[in-house]
């Protein structure tokens, strides 16, 4: 047994962390990561592919109406991995115009496209409504701006506003966007907030879709499903006054949550499906078209940081390993450890897992502050110096996101796939070439000048 994975009688997730280990190692073979690269950021395009067929099955099993899956695209905002999961059929939500703007150049459509954000411009607005993308406003006064620039300009695009159930929240308050006092959407529950949202539908033939979103990670899927239930029983509460379908799609967001402990994936897309049709029948009997907006659940499980052990040394009798992974890949789990734990795997000098008795220490990263760790008192074979720290499951929200403390530049981030891998999930990369792709470059010294304002070098001697 390895020092990464524990057996598991899931043969999917036991492919999975074979890959990863073989990644781990051709890219040490390969000089992706060295002692001239000492950290990168690994995605295993299979496993992607994996995720975004077994969605795509979830929903097809329990609905025959239409269903658009939109990336959330805040999970990792890289234009090959959003063209990648497009040509799998998941289209994008976006929720400001740099997002937009990476989508654009991924090649994904208006029409796969749903714009979401509590602080939208009249110009985001414009260009939503004059491209045919999705928007789903947030509160009364862009339902008031959206009045006023469809009555200058027509759209085709669907439109739709986002409530709030107000259903309470999970274990990560910043994460529970369905509690009282949400900053997202119409309460349902705040006083003359429900009629207000039945008269604005029903005064707008054009507004025919709602929008929910209970949060994300530490959220229960049975409070996930209640946020839905309420938004179907709003949808039919409209129509049945409207007298027709006016509202024909429901957005559920996404929010799936992550297992962080395992190599396994779950809760899965089938079985939260699945809890849908239970909970809520009438939402997939077929008068309904449906979005979503999974993110995190589509990339997390699929992501590796590996990060060389620069120097190792002990303070207190405890052994430390200094690596270069630290807050600018990691920041969630650096200042809020106890709600981002991650798993971290330990590698030798050639990339293979490092076996031994389970020592406790700290994995550090390179950011001169006290608390940069990644993992603390973790037991792991003993690290040295040359060696490699993993940090697993960072597919959604980790390398993708920098945080520029100390001037730390991005990491390189690649694709890899197997040549064996088996269709299956069952077969394992053993014997067959693993190759790289490059996802985005490492950031080099002259482009951490250039976006530090070195273009305005002089700018202030005249002040």
């Amino acid at each position: 047994m390895d020092a990464t994975t524990a057996f598991s009688p899931d043969p999917r997730a036991a492919a999975a962390a074979a890959r990863r280990d073989e990644a781990v190692r051709a890219a040490v073979e390969q000089g992706i990561v060295g002692p001239d690269a000492p950290l990168a950021a690994l995605l295993d395009i299979t496993g992607i592919r994996r995720s975004a067929a077994a969605l795509r099955a979830a929903f097809a099993e329990v609905t025959t109406a239409p269903v658009l899956h939109a990336f959330a695209v805040k999970a990792c905002p890289l234009v090959p991995v959003l063209r990648l999961l497009n040509k799998e059929r998941i289209g994008a939500e976006v929720a400001s115009p740099g997002e937009l703007a990476l989508v654009s150049a991924a090649g994904v459509r208006p029409a796969h496209t749903v714009l979401d954000s509590p602080a939208k411009t009249p110009a985001e607005l414009r260009q939503a409504l004059a491209l045919g993308i999705a928007v789903n406003a947030d509160n009364p006064q862009e339902i008031s701006r959206i009045d006023t620039l469809t009555r200058s300009a027509p759209t085709r695009s669907p439109v739709g506003l986002r409530v709030n159930p107000q259903i309470g929240g999970g274990s990560i308050g910043a994460l529970s966007t369905a509690t009282a006092t949400s900053k997202f959407g119409v309460g349902l529950r705040d006083e003359g907030a429900r009629e207000w949202v039945v008269r604005a539908f029903l005064d707008r033939p054009w507004l025919t879709r709602l929008h929910t979103h209970s949060g994300s990670q530490g959220i229960p899927l049975e409070l996930l499903a209640e946020g839905v239930r309420v938004t179907y029983e709003l949808a039919e509460e409209i129509n049945q006054l409207a007298g027709r379908r006016q509202v024909d799609t429901i957005d559920i967001g996404g929010g799936l949550p992550v297992n962080f402990g395992s190599d396994a994936e779950t809760p899965t897309f089938a079985a939260y499906a699945r809890l849908l049709k239970r909970e809520v029948p009438g939402l997939f009997d077929g008068r309904y078209g449906l979005v979503t907006e999974f993110g995190r659940s589509l990339l997390a499980k699929h992501g590796t940081i590996v990060a060389r052990v620069e120097y190792t040394k002990a303070a207190g009798n405890r052994p430390i390993a200094i690596t270069h992974a630290g807050a600018q890949v990691a920041a969630r789990t650096v200042y809020a450890p106890d709600s981002w734990p991650l798993r971290i795997a330990a590698y030798d000098a050639k990339g293979r897992p490092k076996t031994g008795p389970a020592v406790a220490q700290d994995v550090a990263g390179p950011a001169c502050f006290a608390g940069d760790l990644l993992a603390e008192n973790r037991p792991l074979p003993l690290l040295q110096a040359g060696d490699y720290a993993a940090a697993l499951d960072t597919g959604a929200y980790y390398f993708a996101h920098h945080y520029a403390y100390n001037s730390l530049a991005r990491p390189g981030v690649y694709g890899f796939s197997a040549g064996t891998d088996g269709a299956d999930g069952a077969g394992g990369p053993d014997g067959g070439a693993v190759r790289f792709a490059t996802v985005r470059t490492p950031q080099t010294p002259e482009e951490l000048v250039a976006e530090s304002g070195g273009a305005h070098t002089r700018a202030l001697d005249s002040l």
